[in-house]
């Protein structure tokens, strides 16, 4: 079993920048795939971002290359979003999500398995 808990959404402008923490339980967390994904109002879960336990591949969606990092701190049990050139689209709930371990990352919502509650993030223009 993963548990995961994010933190660091909050209010910014349009513009500004925000980072995203992930605290992931388990003794195995160098072995699973995260992802971040994002929930708008009215709008269905969608990808942001992923980075694969083996060489830390990563992968982004189209919206947010070039703005967006992930990153992982495996000694910490930790996973990042590092969020730059803020836009009032990018307001959502973003999700932490794990899938089990030892398997490859994925853009698909549905491949995972472990999420965290949800940070909101919110921007203003």
């Amino acid at each position: 079993q993963v548990q995961l808990v994010e933190s660091g959404g909050g209010l910014v402008q349009a513009g500004g920048s925000l980072r995203l923490s992930c605290a992931a339980s388990g003794r195995t967390f160098s072995g699973f795939p995260m992802g971040w994904f994002r929930q708008a109002p009215g709008k269905e879960r969608e990808f942001v971002a992923a980075i694969g336990w083996s060489d830390g591949s990563t992968y982004y969606a189209d919206s947010v290359k070039g703005r967006f990092t992930i990153s992982r701190d495996n000694a910490k049990n930790m996973a990042f979003l590092q969020m730059n050139s803020l836009k009032p689209e990018d307001t959502a709930v973003y999700y932490c999500a794990a899938r089990r371990a030892w398997s490859g990352a994925s853009t698909h919502v549905s491949l995972y398995d472990y999420w965290g509650q949800g940070t909101k993030v919110t921007v203003s223009s």
